[in-house]
């Protein structure tokens, strides 16, 4: 049976200290909207040169010094939780774990333990995640006994989104691997959009407690390859759908398998609701860079009540429709003086959703560089999400859609009841064109 044992803990601090007036970062209203669990990322990395133990240990220590000198670009990453409006930057540092486990990376990756995966993970994901006090930043480096290694990442969720966990983690990779490049964060958002109270916060709890649901959940890798993709998206194109994207396609044609399972399950069709999270990176004109650090996202939403019609290309228009309203125009009044309206009245779908049962939440970390990151002995063979569902409410009705090894295919991470997850996994419609849970080893 596979064992996790920490063999050591320690705090990495920031290579120079943070100045006396950077001591207090702010954060801003969009950080508000975003329950507070850690963000997580497990990279795998295999020992391709066949690195000595003596080796593996000098590796240890290179990710430390680099991470000590990222964290000094990255100040607010190395300090504490101080309450729900701020972080103390107070160089504590990033918690740092290093563990062994008693197995071989290769053969844990034949067919990984959904299951066992949160023991390479620093913290455990839950609802109440981040607490005042705890550190921002937290590591695992988990050793295998071939020399592989896991380098996993959690960042509260508090200050980071997907895209900022990203940029965090290249600049890490570029200075552990000597890059002449260096990565800087923009520290910007909370000017952008800052916050006076609490009311979103408090809001979006309601909200986000009413959508998760209690019960015996489920976790299944679905993955789509590059070919099966391209079939799909032909299916849709057919149908009179122009130039849909992978995310649209994957994240519709699993919606349908979910209000398939849940009719079969009720014996009727009901009203379903989907939520996507959008990188508002990507939807601005302004100074919101690819490296602006922070939660710079919203939440796009899509119904499909009973007498909709539920066609994969209809369902691929409802997603497409939702998250194209997240606009540049958008944009411009969520920095307005009317921004407090204007967030009520794009959430107001969600806080309205009385039937968690018909409720599917989606984020795409696609295209953020996770198999780019190269310390210096190479790129990784797998990455992965982490927060692998131990009955937990938090991950209930959630889809975390992941690149595949070569970016082409996508990999998606489905937390599901678990009656309806059984009939996902065995939905015709899905199996055409995804494998269940198959090898990382088959996806290189």
């Amino acid at each position: 049976m596979m064992s996790v044992k920490i063999i050591s803990k320690e705090n990495i601090k920031p290579s120079s200290p943070t100045p006396h007036h950077l001591k207090l970062y702010k954060l801003s209203i969009l950080d508000q909207l975003i329950p507070a669990p850690y963000a997580p990322i497990i990279l795998y990395y295999p020992n391709q040169d066949h690195a000595s133990d003596h080796e593996v240990q000098e590796r240890l220590n290179v990710l430390k010094d680099s991470l000590s000198n990222t964290l000094t670009r990255f100040y607010p990453f190395a300090g504490t939780i101080k309450d729900d409006l701020s972080i103390d930057c107070n160089d504590v540092g990033a918690y740092f774990a290093v563990a062994r486990v008693n197995t071989r990376l290769d053969e844990f990756l034949k067919y990984p333990d959904l299951e066992l995966i949160n023991h390479f993970l620093p913290c455990e994901p839950s609802f109440s995640g981040s607490s005042e006090g705890s550190c921002v930043s937290n590591v695992q480096v988990t050793i295998f006994e071939c020399g592989g290694i896991a380098i996993s990442l959690c960042i509260s969720h508090k200050i980071s989104d997907g895209g900022a966990l990203s940029t965090f983690l290249k600049s890490w990779a570029g200075t552990s691997y000597g890059s002449k490049e260096v990565v800087y964060p923009n520290l910007s958002a909370p000017s952008l959009f800052p916050v006076n109270d609490l009311w979103l916060k408090d809001s979006t709890m309601v909200m986000w407690r009413s959508l998760f649901k209690m019960g015996k959940c489920r976790t299944a890798r679905i993955v789509f390859d590059s070919s099966k993709l391209a079939a799909l998206k032909a299916d849709v194109v057919a149908n009179g759908i122009k130039d849909p994207t992978r995310v649209e396609v994957v994240s519709a044609l699993l919606w349908k398998c979910v209000m398939d399972a849940t009719e079969e399950k009720s014996g009727s069709r009901k009203p379903s609701l989907l939520s996507h999270v959008v990188n508002l990176r990507k939807r601005s004109l302004s100074t919101l860079s690819e490296n602006t650090i922070g939660n710079l996202i919203w939440l796009a939403s899509a119904e499909c009540k009973t007498s909709s019609k539920t066609q994969l290309c209809d369902l691929v228009e409802k997603v497409r429709g939702s998250v194209s309203k997240i606009n540049s125009e958008f944009m411009k009044k969520l920095q307005g003086e009317k921004r407090t309206k204007v967030m009520e009245e794009s959430l107001k779908s969600l806080k309205d959703c009385k039937d968690n049962n018909n409720y599917l939440g989606f984020t795409s970390m696609c295209k953020m560089g996770f198999y780019e990151a190269d310390f210096g002995w190479g790129k990784p063979i797998w990455a992965c999400g982490g927060g692998v569902c131990h009955g937990s409410p938090v991950f209930m009705n959630f889809v975390v859609l992941m690149d595949t090894k070569y970016g082409d295919g996508i990999e998606a991470w489905v937390n599901m009841d678990e009656h309806e997850m059984h009939a996902i996994k065995h939905n015709p419609e899905l199996l055409e064109f995804a494998s269940i849970d198959p090898s990382p080893l088959q996806m290189i």
